[in-house]
C-alpha cells in the first residue's frame, strides 16, 4: 500500500485539495495545527446573528466557484445594498469634496499602473503626495483593503492583486458555510496536529504532534508566517518571508436602543483624512444582524493588536463620537474584537508581497520535488484573488491536480 498524499491544514485550500483528491480515490491525510477547520474563514455568534471573524465576502463574484456550491437564499448582494457616508473630521463630505476625492482616486489609479519598479506603494505615491485625499486612498486600498503597510508593500503585487467586481455575503457566514459545506467533502480531520519538520530530501517525512508521517506527496497550506516555522530540509526554494501576514482587525458591537445610531442596515462610514490621521471604516447591521463592526488595517491594526481589546474599543469609540455625536455610547453594548496578530496558527489576516518581491507568489506556488511537493493557499493566488477565499479555493484544487499527476506516473 502506497503512502497517502499528506496535506497541512484543513482552511480552504487544503479542504479544496483534499477533496478534489478523495474524488479522485486518493488516500489522503489531513492534518490541522488547531482544534477546528476553516482556518481563518471563522463564524461565531454574537448575540443571535452570524459573526465572521475572518473571512466574510466572496470577492469577484462574477466569476468565484464558491457561490455555485452555495444555496442562493443565503447569498446577501451587499452592493446592492450599500450606503455609504464618508466624513471630514465630524462632518458629512460636501460634493466637492467627495469630487476631489474621485479626482484622487484617478490619480491614485494612473499612478500606480504607471509604476514599473518594484517599489513600495507609499514611494510610487510620493509624486503625487499634494493631490488632496491622496492619504484617503492609500489608507484605504493599501493599509485597509490589502491589510498591508503602504511603506512595505510592493506596489507591483498591489496592481496584480486589487479586488475587482461584486461582492457577496452569506446570511449564515462564509465560516459557517466553509465548516458545514466544504469541510465534510475533504473527509476525515486530524485536528491538534501541528507539523514541526518537514523533510524532502528522500521521500516525504513530516514531524507532527502524532508522530513521523511518510507521504507520496505533501500539500501545504498554512499561512506564511506559519509555513516560516516549520523547519523544511531541503529548504524551499523561495522563502515566504516576502510574503509576510498583514493584519485586518474588527470591532464588533451589539447594538441597542430604537435609534439604531441613525444608520440604515448595510450603511458604511469611512473617512476622508490627511496625512498622519488615523483610518477605520465601520459598517452598520451587516445582514440584518443586530451589531455594528468596526475594521481597522495594516500598521494602526497591529498597534492597536499590542494595546489590547480596551485600548481598539477606545480608538474606535472616539472615532464614533467624532462621527455621531458625543453620546454614540449609548447604543453600544457587547463588544467582541479578532485577534488574528496573536493567533498562534495564522499570526495575521492574508499576505502580501514585500518591495522587490511581487513575484514570489508564483514561485511560491510553483511545485518542486517533482511535482510532489506544492505550497498553495491565499498566499500563492494571483489573478486578482490573492488573499481571498476563493484564491484559496482554486489554490487547492490547482495543487490537487499538480500532485495526482506526479504520483501517476
Amino acid at each position: 500500500m502506497s503512502d497517502p498524499v499528506l496535506i497541512i491544514g484543513a482552511g480552504v485550500a487544503g479542504l479544496s485539495a483534499a477533496t478534489a483528491l478523495r474524488a479522485q480515490h486518493i488516500d489522503v491525510l489531513l492534518v490541522e495545527a488547531s482544534a477546528r477547520v476553516g482556518g481563518r474563514a471563522y463564524t461565531t455568534k454574537l448575540g443571535n446573528h452570524a459573526f465572521d471573524h475572518g473571512a466574510n465576502w466572496l470577492h469577484h463574484a462574477e466569476r468565484n466557484p464558491l457561490l455555485a456550491l452555495v444555496d442562493p437564499a443565503e447569498i446577501i448582494d451587499t452592493d446592492a445594498l450599500r450606503t455609504r457616508r464618508v466624513m471630514v473630521g465630524n462632518r458629512v463630505a460636501t460634493a466637492e469634496e467627495l469630487a476631489e476625492r474621485d479626482a484622487a482616486i484617478a490619480v491614485f489609479d494612473h499612478t500606480i499602473a504607471a509604476s514599473k519598479t518594484d517599489i513600495a506603494v507609499a514611494r510610487a505615491l510620493d509624486p503625487v503626495r499634494g493631490t488632496p485625499w491622496i492619504p484617503t486612498i492609500e489608507a484605504w486600498e493599501a493599509a485597509h483593503i490589502a491589510a498591508a503597510d503602504p511603506a512595505d508593500f510592493s506596489v507591483l503585487d498591489y496592481a496584480a492583486t486589487a479586488l475587482d467586481g461584486g461582492n457577496r455575503t452569506l446570511r449564515g457566514g462564509l465560516g459557517h458555510f466553509v465548516a458545514t459545506s466544504l469541510a465534510p467533502a475533504a473527509g476525515p480531520v486530524f485536528l491538534s496536529t501541528p507539523v514541526s519538520a518537514l523533510d524532502w530530501s528522500d521521500g516525504i517525512r513530516a514531524e507532527t504532534a502524532r508522530g513521523t508521517i511518510r507521504a507520496s506527496a505533501c500539500i501545504v497550506t498554512c499561512s506564511t508566517a506559519a509555513l516560516a516555522r516549520i523547519r523544511i530540509s531541503p529548504g524551499l526554494p523561495v522563502s515566504p518571508e516576502g510574503l509576510p501576514m498583514g493584519l485586518l482587525t474588527k470591532m464588533a458591537f451589539r447594538l441597542r436602543g430604537e435609534g439604531r445610531m441613525g444608520l440604515a442596515p448595510e450603511e458604511s462610514i469611512s473617512p476622508m483624512i490627511r496625512d498622519g490621521e488615523p483610518y477605520m471604516s465601520f459598517l452598520a447591521w451587516p445582514g440584518g444582524a443586530d451589531h455594528a463592526v468596526a475594521f481597522i488595517g495594516g500598521p494602526k491594526a497591529w498597534e492597536l493588536s499590542r494595546a489590547g481589546e480596551a485600548a481598539t474599543a477606545a480608538f474606535v469609540r472616539e472615532r464614533l463620537r467624532l462621527w455621531l455625536g458625543s453620546d454614540s455610547d449609548k447604543w453600544l453594548a457587547e463588544t467582541l474584537m479578532t485577534d488574528w496578530a496573536n493567533n498562534e496558527w495564522h499570526l495575521g489576516a492574508y499576505a502580501y508581497a514585500r518591495p522587490g518581491h511581487a513575484g514570489d507568489r508564483a514561485a511560491l506556488g510553483t511545485p518542486f520535488a517533482d511535482g510532489r511537493m506544492v505550497i498553495a493557499g491565499e498566499a500563492t493566488a494571483q489573478d486578482g484573488l490573492a488573499g481571498t477565499v476563493a484564491g484559496a479555493w482554486i489554490e487547492g484544487q490547482r495543487a490537487a491536480r499538480t500532485v495526482l499527476d506526479a504520483i501517476s506516473k
